[in-house]
């Protein structure tokens, strides 16, 4: 690792303290892609700083702590949902339910029967959402095509809307996550988020019916940067010999997400673990994506565990430092699999789309992180866009150039310079878990 590399990482890290004190696997589905107690003072914590995880060199098998648990309400409370009534139905239906609760006594349950959208508002005069971001924890039986918008409006009509394009959490197994939408699109007139008049749930759907619960509504700082995340799948040598090299050029640290099984196997295309070494040495992170086998197809609780704990194993066996973290074959995950994945990684995902699909900094599901495909260059930079406009993350996924999901080695570079001229950083999970986790330390 240069020294380059190592200062632009401490900066990231010092900078983001300064603000305070003052991913999938393969995607073969583009054919989809539409689009405990609340502790205001930031979530509580008995595992004091050492919950950040953050270690030189490789980690060790198990994790100290369930980060989802550690991390689950970030901020300070927006809404609990204690009160229903201040929130009105204008689409679909909505009421309380006691059975599906994220926190508190109960939800709120939005139903569409058919093909229309659901909407329910409620109002936010008072409130003063400036330089800050939202997320809201949600549940649903009916995930893959489906949008969550949040929708901010101010008193005199202008909007913003933060988006989570699709979720890849798979049925009939499934549970509670958090969401933390970066900005999807707003008004040409900036939103007054000092002078709001209301928020808007906006279940969007192509689907005969879509089901979803809410909970937990919050709001947290935004950091005074963009980032942007890099992430490959399945160690092709397409990464070694044509885009490393132009992330060399930009000084770009990021991330490989290889098979253990293709690697072992000498599979034509694949990066050798010397390579994958060499790479990691040169400052990029090689991060665990394991058995390529969709997770959520496991039916017994032993296999799942194991599974986890050989892939880990290799990583740790071959001295990559990255282990911590985790890119989900497919995409895939379920309720039963993410408390498995809790025991050995503390950060991954994801929730992919086609779409721009950014998130907050401060407030994600440490295991449910979204990401966007990389298969077109001007949704592409338009993610770059809007983290640099917003202060978001995104994080752009890619396999091998000649895949439908990867855009073209000339777009390639071309969206590296957009970065280049952009301001934002280009990180690593260890630049991004560490933003997560500083606040919560503050």
């Amino acid at each position: 690792m240069t020294d380059n590399r190592m200062t632009r990482r401490r900066a990231i890290a010092l900078s983001s303290t300064a603000a305070i004190a003052g991913l999938a696997g393969c995607s073969d589905r583009l054919d989809s892609v539409l689009g405990d107690s609340d502790d205001d003072d930031g979530e509580g914590s008995e595992t004091g700083s050492s919950a950040s995880a953050l270690a030189d060199g490789v980690p060790s098998l198990e994790t100290e702590y369930n980060s989802r648990e550690e991390y689950a309400q970030p901020g300070s409370s927006l809404d609990d949902f204690s009160d229903i009534d201040e929130w009105d139905v204008v689409e679909g239906s909505g009421e309380a339910d006691e059975d599906e609760v994220y926190d508190g006594d109960h939800s709120l349950h939005l139903e569409s029967d058919g093909s229309d959208n659901i909407v329910v508002e409620r109002d936010l005069s008072g409130e003063d959402l400036s330089d800050m971001d939202v997320s809201i924890a949600m549940r649903t039986t009916t995930p893959q095509n489906i949008t969550i918008n949040l929708r901010l409006v101010d008193q005199f009509g202008s909007d913003r809307v933060h988006s989570l394009r699709e979720v890849t959490y798979r049925e009939p197994d499934v549970g509670w996550f958090r969401a933390s939408p970066g900005v999807f699109e707003q008004s040409d007139y900036d939103p007054a988020m000092d002078s709001l008049d209301r928020i808007e749930i906006q279940v969007l759907h192509s689907m005969d019916e879509a089901e979803v619960w809410v909970d937990d509504l919050r709001m947290h700082e935004r950091p005074d940067n963009g980032y942007v995340m890099l992430v490959w799948d399945d160690g092709f040598t397409d990464y070694y010999e044509t885009a490393s090299p132009l992330h060399d050029e930009y000084d770009f640290s990021t991330i490989q997400a290889p098979v253990p099984q293709w690697t072992e196997q000498g599979r034509d295309g694949i990066m050798t673990t010397e390579e994958l070494l060499e790479r990691q040495d040169e400052g990029d992170q090689i991060v665990l994506h394991g058995t390529h086998d969709p997770i959520h197809e496991y039916e017994d609780e032993e296999d799942i565990q194991s599974r986890l704990e050989n892939d880990k194993q290799w990583f740790i066996n071959n001295e990559f430092e990255g282990a911590n973290y985790i890119v989900y074959p497919h995409n895939s995950f379920d309720k039963t699999s993410l408390e498995h994945i809790s025991d050995y990684h503390y950060c991954g995902g994801f929730n992919q789309s086609g779409n721009v699909n950014t998130t907050s900094v401060y407030g994600f599901d440490p295991l449910v992180l979204p990401r966007t495909i990389g298969h077109d260059l001007d949704i592409a930079t338009r993610c770059v866009d809007l983290a640099e406009a917003h202060n978001q993350c995104t994080i752009l996924n890619f396999h091998e150039f000649e895949e439908d999901n990867t855009m073209s080695e000339d777009d390639y570079e071309e969206l590296l310079e957009h970065i280049d001229e952009a301001d934002v950083e280009v990180i690593t999970f260890d630049d991004l878990w560490e933003l997560r986790t500083a606040q919560h330390h503050e």
